[in-house]
């Protein structure tokens, strides 16, 4: 009788000319076509981000043929071709119309690897990731598939040098001049700025989210600190990768069974020990909803906990920029990042029984790795912190009912006395307008300002760009004229700002959230002994019904939606206005999300759940 395979065979040997054909190029057994697969797979785009990406990816794909086979100790699989996710670049894009496209690169990137790891049946992958948003969304679609993964950091690009002081800069150095006239001085940096190739080297999003994915367990957590140029990338850690993949699909364990409750909770509370970016606060509810869980509020971590564990729990413990003075590759120098997640474990504030890609727990990964103590000039202790408070807040009050708010504490220059801080607000009804202020008319910003920008959510810009080019203009307009200026936004920011700074305000302008009501002249507060964010004339429930009524009869006259609002003129962009969800959802295109509450003051997170209708 003939197996099932050998029936297959017979009823379709045109599927079977293709795999033979794809075995012959790719120089592997023909009896395995009909063998499970495992291939590699990386990270693609217009930037330094991604230069080190491919020759990795071609380097790990070689190694892999050579380990697939019918022979003792190989692995008995189908090696399926390479293929690569694509996205843009922040750094390139920020400040123009394109920037709505960074996040968006998420879902893309989603969406790409789900239809190549589907669509091919992977059984085994191993991927290269680059930048900030293409590894959340390749390991979304990592514990969609779940099936065996793991993933490797291209790493970080090594900081510049300035010719004439001798400074150690980087981009976020050339955005911090934006706003200078020595056009000379911008020429010089920006060329001196991004030697070699790699991704962002401070503790911006990207090593935020890469320390975010080595503990919550998917990348071995000696494989995030060095520098994308470092030679270990290439000789020792493919044949790594693979051993560890190989014990994975021996074991069966998928990423489901290492991405948990508690491993999430472990990366949550690395990420504000790193002074980690405010991004983390969009992914890591996209990567807990990938996992299974559908609130990250509920099911994860609350933001009262949140706010808990950073004001009184978790302290800042690494002096890194934005913030600090080091990158990466002076971490990775100290021993990596295995020391932070080490010191934090050897304080009782993780939990060390969560498994990991390597198949060991993270406590008996650590214990192999056996990293050195921290230095105390780079890498601090939890007992003798470089900052005595974690690098987030999330924020609630009248322009926050969502609880979405971040502040990027870790960040902070100067304007919280008692943690207070009371302003003026400055509106202003997208980016491109604050940018052409700061660049024509800098004049009219005074001490104590609150910038506001809105209509650059999720859907209402559509893409909720994040604002490195304006954080970074003001940052130095307040250093230059010694004030302090904050800015508030329904958009997001770059893990390089610095300032006070306060994304993700929900619900967005363009869901008839009250950061669409606040006025020129309003009294704006950001209380962080009550973690609160208000406006003073919006408590007074005429003022608030007179704006409110104004506004729903401007969006009535306008077909159903504000006249502020980005122009959807792409099929991605109208995507993602038609499906993303709020930022306290983690901003992704999903269906059945809700646009706006009747009145968002009373609204609670439980009324932008995806699976909730209209109100």
């Amino acid at each position: 009788m003939k197996n099932s395979k050998t029936v297959l065979i017979d009823r379709n040997p045109g599927r079977n000319s293709q795999t033979f054909g794809i075995a012959r190029e790719l120089g592997t057994d023909l009896d395995l076509i009909h063998e499970p697969s495992v291939g590699v797979v990386g990270n693609k785009g217009d930037s330094q981000c991604y230069l080190g990406v491919m020759r990795k990816v071609s380097i790990i794909h070689d190694a892999l043929r050579d380990r697939v086979g019918i022979g003792a100790g190989q692995l008995r699989m189908r090696l399926v071709q390479p293929e690569f996710t694509v996205a843009t670049s922040d750094g390139i894009r920020n400040g123009t119309k394109e920037m709505r496209y960074s996040l968006i690169g998420r879902e893309v990137a989603n969406d790409a690897l789900t239809e190549h790891l589907s669509a091919s049946g992977l059984e085994g992958v191993i991927a290269v990731v680059a930048c900030d948003k293409p590894p959340v969304g390749t390991l979304a679609a990592m514990l969609e598939h779940n099936r065996p993964a793991i993933i490797m950091s291209d790493g970080s690009i090594r900081p510049g040098v300035d010719s004439v002081t001798g400074e150690t800069i980087d981009l976020i150095t050339a955005y911090q001049l934006a706003g200078s006239e020595d056009e000379e001085l911008k020429r010089r940096i920006a060329r001196e700025a991004c030697p070699g190739f790699g991704s962002c080297g401070g503790m911006f999003t990207y090593n935020t989210m890469q320390t975010f994915i080595g503990v919550v367990g998917m990348e071995p957590l000696h494989m995030i600190s060095p520098a994308s140029q470092d030679i270990r990338r290439e000789t020792e850690f493919p044949n790594q990768l693979i051993d560890y993949l190989a014990g994975l699909i021996r074991n069966n364990t998928r990423p489901r069974d290492i991405v948990t409750r508690d491993s999430l909770r472990n990366a949550i509370i690395v990420a504000m020990s790193v002074g980690g970016s405010t991004n983390v606060l969009l992914h890591a509810p996209e990567l807990a909803r990938a996992a299974g869980y559908k609130d990250f509020s509920k099911d994860i971590m609350s933001p009262e906990e949140f706010n808990y564990l950073s004001e009184k729990v978790i302290p800042v413990v690494v002096n890194a920029r934005p913030f600090g003075v080091y990158s990466m590759v002076d971490i990775d120098k100290k021993g990596g990042m295995q020391v932070i997640v080490k010191d934090l474990l050897d304080a009782g504030l993780l939990n060390g029984n969560t498994l990991t890609c390597t198949g060991e727990t993270l406590a008996e990964q650590l214990d192999r790795l056996a990293p050195p103590k921290p230095d105390g000039d780079v890498i601090y202790s939890v007992q003798k912190p470089f900052k005595e408070t974690g690098g987030l807040r999330l924020l609630g009050g009248n322009l926050s009912p969502e609880f979405s708010a971040v502040l990027k504490l870790a960040g902070v220059e100067g304007g919280l006395e008692n943690n207070l801080f009371n302003g003026k607000a400055k509106v202003y009804n997208g980016e491109q307008e604050l940018l052409q202020a700061l660049d024509s008319s800098t004049e009219v910003f005074e001490n104590f300002d609150m910038i506001v920008v809105r209509y650059e959510g999720p859907f209402g810009a559509p893409g909720m760009p994040e604002m490195l080019d304006s954080t970074s203009r003001i940052t130095a307009l307040c250093r230059e004229k010694n004030i302090v200026v904050g800015l508030m936004t329904d958009g997001r920011f770059s893990g390089g700002s610095v300032g006070l700074v306060i994304g993700h305000v929900g619900p967005e302008a363009a869901a008839g959230g009250a950061i669409g009501l606040i006025e020129n002249g309003d009294d704006i507060t950001v209380d962080l002994n009550s973690n609160e964010l208000n406006c003073q004339q919006l408590a007074d429930e005429t003022i608030y019904q007179q704006r409110k009524s104004q506004w729903d009869r401007l969006v009535a006259e306008n077909n159903g939606i504000h006249p502020c609002v980005g122009e959807a003129d792409t099929r991605l962009l109208n995507r993602m206005r038609c499906s993303a969800v709020s930022a306290a959802f983690g901003a992704g295109m999903h269906p059945d999300r809700v646009v706006w509450v009747k009145d968002p003051r009373e609204a609670t997170k439980s009324d932008f759940e995806p699976s909730n209708k209209f109100k």
